[in-house]
């Protein structure tokens, strides 16, 4: 390849990986990997809505991106247990920028438990949060979406492709995850619509001392990372957020209906 086409297909790549523009709703943004990708897309031009229970965080968030050039940044207080709420962040954002283009379903939570202790209080916590909050605020941005030709990325985890003991309920509601995203890529393709998610490993975020692991707990589990991840770490939010920029990007045009793993080759192995 000639030096010439080298930076023209350098500079196409950088075009086509740009986000100047584009409206970007990402839900779950005041903390971990939402907040990690909102400030990432507001780099690339992105116009942000973002969403999250924590109004102080937001706003923190919406500082650092505002800090980009090229791009704006709304919020919405809300939380995606509510109908109304979900409502809301769609007719905000409508109201706001008059579109949609990328809707980044983020927003999720993690608890413990198997068949013998886990609740059903506890089985709809998590499958209200982390699937039909999912399944409502994509029904009810669908409509733009298709509009704009844009596309959805779900961030799901390595839970929804491969199955682990104690956290029985939060693997159920990956692997729907996962699922809803192969099953409405298929639905939305004919009308121009992507859809893909990702499947993070442990990343260093604050969802598994949420979700009930005190201090010492997660210290040990972050030493474990060396065992049951090939490169032998936990992953940065930073690499799931440059994840979620190339699959909402024109990079990747062709690709709908996928699974990404970004978990250092967790769901490669077989740790004992």
């Amino acid at each position: 390849m000639s030096l010439k086409k080298g930076v023209q297909l350098a500079a196409n790549t950088e075009l086509k990986m740009s986000l100047l523009g584009k409206v970007v709703l990402v839900t779950g943004a005041s903390s971990g990997i939402g907040s990690a990708t909102a400030v990432f897309l507001s780099k690339l031009g992105a116009q942000l809505s973002l969403t999250g229970r924590n109004v102080e965080n937001l706003k923190k968030v919406c500082d650092e991106c505002k800090e980009s050039e090229n791009s704006s940044t709304f919020y919405i207080p809300a939380d995606l247990t509510k109908e109304a709420d979900i409502e809301k962040i769609v007719k905000n954002t409508i109201d706001h920028y008059g579109k949609i283009d990328v809707l980044v379903n983020n927003a999720g939570i993690l608890e413990t438990g198997t068949i013998e202790n886990t609740s059903l209080a506890q089985y709809d916590r998590l499958m209200n949060t982390n699937v039909r909050s999912i399944y409502y605020l994509t029904m009810l941005a669908v409509p733009h979406l298709i509009k704009s030709k844009g596309n959805i990325v779900n961030i799901s985890s390595v839970n929804g492709i491969r199955s682990f003991p104690g956290v029985l309920a939060y693997n159920v509601s990956k692997a729907a995850v996962d699922q809803f995203t192969r099953c409405v890529a298929l639905e939305l393709a004919p009308k121009g619509v992507r859809v893909n998610c990702i499947n993070p490993g442990v990343i260093l975020t604050e969802l598994q001392k949420r979700g009930g692991m005190t201090e010492e707990q997660y210290a040990a589990f972050l030493v474990r990372t060396k065992e049951t991840h090939a490169l032998g770490r936990p992953g940065e939010p930073d690499e799931v957020a440059a994840t979620v920029a190339f699959l909402a990007s024109d990079l990747a045009s062709n690709i709908t209906g996928v699974s990404v793993p970004v978990d250092g080759g967790r769901h490669a192995m077989c740790p004992r």
